[in-house]
């Protein structure tokens, strides 16, 4: 039966990536991190620097290319870039009007965080480079559909689940939540589930209650004292639709793995309820969305776990091994675009790089490489381009050398958000503020020792400054204009860069 349900299974993936390629020259670009890593900015970026690339060359005498590293536009063959219909219609669209308008209107702020599943079509339109008698025969501007597919990165980091039985899944979650970094926050739900008879009769009120404190705990381990990332299974945290339904009401037990729980014991039913969020919840995603990816971007907050200290940073660590795990990678040949897919390109990016001085950018980028090396070789030894960059899609602050003590610091400048505050100074949202970042250590391996900061003060406030968007100039057509960022064009090279040749 399983058989049978897995060629069902690779039968209609292949019939989805049929239809995807007789719909013409597209790719499919999946963007994903951890809550809180940038996706909803990123996105907004992106197709705001694409679409406005035409209308930014001519803002005005002397104004400098907002993308010099994305070939396309540095080479004016860039002719337009436009918003279309996406292809799937039971898929949420991205709202990227809502979206923009956030970052760039009177009140400026960040947009609200990736909750869901959502789509974007933006269609370039570029002059093909002149490459012999093949160009000459194809006159006119070439077309790339680029399908943005934008998820929660917990969801992400529910695909090993298809791999593992409830028994397997309970073991490891229950191991991993005794561990020093995870034991306080952990107490109440181990203490619960201790007193808990996995065989006794299947009872709702313990399964809903023991759900409970399971969400508290992963809740817990994900604000930013802690900033834990190996949490799945994610919808806990994202419920949706489907908070309250039995597909969310399990937690894991202590219960043996050789053998099957005996019928009508609360072992049994949370073994059921596993296997329908696993079928109901993350297989769909897999097979309708995920498997039919051909590049990737996974951002990643690596400051939140760097100021987290070692635990956070070897968690994210694990966390980006199963990333890379669940992902197919591969080159692409012919037959793998139109049956198979495989995501023959993934872009790690650590965001937030304005928060950090020039001169740590590499560094940071040296921490991420570090982080996802292990995982890195493998899909590396499966043919898959994989690269690591520091970025930032949206650029809040600048670079300023300060006087402090009688000592010239590197800074950066931006405004703060309104309650923001370094000691007792309290920011209102209007006066700008200049923040010594530290430098992060030049050898990465200092990060699971806990040496992940340098101040010129031991004051971790100085860390956790949240800064609002900049002022966004306006164009010629009174339309905002791309905001400044750091490497976005670099992003944008390595992940289609090549199929606008």
């Amino acid at each position: 039966m399983s058989q049978l349900s897995d060629l069902l299974f690779e039968t209609s993936v292949a019939a989805s990536s049929l239809k995807d390629y007789l719909s013409g020259a597209r790719l499919r670009l999946g963007v994903t991190g951890l809550s809180r890593s940038g996706k909803t900015v990123f996105i907004t970026a992106l197709v705001h620097q694409l679409t406005r690339a035409v209308a930014a060359k001519t803002a005005g005498p002397g104004r400098k290319s907002l993308l010099p590293v994305f070939r396309v536009a540095a080479e004016n063959r860039l002719v337009s870039a436009h918003l279309d219909p996406q292809p799937d219609d039971a898929v949420p669209r991205f709202a990227y009007e809502e979206h923009l308008s956030a970052l760039t209107g009177a009140d400026r702020h960040w947009p609200q965080s990736t909750r869901r599943i959502s789509e974007l079509r933006v269609t370039l339109q570029y002059d093909r480079k002149a490459a012999g008698l093949m160009s000459s025969l194809r006159p006119g501007p070439a077309r790339l559909d680029i399908d943005i597919v934008d998820y929660p990165g917990e969801w992400l980091l529910d695909l090993p689940l298809l791999g593992k039985t409830y028994a397997q899944w309970s073991r490891e979650t229950l191991e991993a939540a005794s561990a020093a970094a995870r034991a306080t926050i952990a107490a109440d739900w181990r203490g619960a589930t201790a007193l808990t008879d996995p065989l006794g009769n299947a009872n709702e009120e313990t399964a809903r209650r023991l759900a409970a404190l399971f969400t508290n705990y992963l809740r817990a381990a994900k604000t930013d004292r802690y900033a834990l990332s190996t949490l799945p299974p994610g919808r806990f945290l994202m419920p949706g639709d489907l908070e309250g339904s039995p597909a969310l009401t399990f937690a894991p037990l202590p219960v043996q793995e050789e053998s099957a729980p005996p019928a009508g014991s609360l072992a049994a039913m949370m073994e059921r309820r596993y296997e329908a969020y696993r079928t109901h919840v993350v297989r769909p995603f897999f097979r309708d969305h995920f498997a039919r990816l051909d590049r990737q971007i996974v951002l990643v907050d690596a400051l939140a776990a760097l100021n987290s200290g070692p635990a956070a940073v070897r968690d994210l660590e694990t966390a980006l091994a199963d990333v890379l795990t669940a992902f197919r990678t591969g080159r692409s040949s012919l037959v793998s675009t139109i049956f198979r897919p495989k995501i023959d390109r993934i872009l790690f990016a650590a965001t937030k790089a304005d928060h950090l001085h020039h001169t740590s950018h590499d560094r940071l980028e040296g921490v991420l490489r570090h982080l996802t090396s292990r995982a890195i070789e493998r899909a590396e030894g499966v043919g898959a381009t994989i690269d690591v960059i520091a970025l930032a899609a949206v650029r809040a602050t600048r670079e300023a050398i300060v006087k402090h003590d009688g000592e010239s610091l590197a800074a950066i400048v931006g405004t703060p958000i309104e309650g923001e505050r370094i000691g007792d100074d309290v920011f209102d949202g209007v006066a700008e503020g200049a923040i010594f970042p530290g430098e992060l250590p030049a050898d990465p391996r200092n990060v699971f020792r806990g040496d992940a900061l340098a101040l010129p003060e031991d004051d971790a406030d100085f860390r956790f400054l949240k800064f609002r968007p900049p002022v966004a100039a306006l164009g010629r057509d009174m339309e905002p204009m791309p905001l400044p960022h750091i490497r976005l064009d670099r992003a944008m090279e390595f992940l289609f860069g090549d199929r606008l040749g």
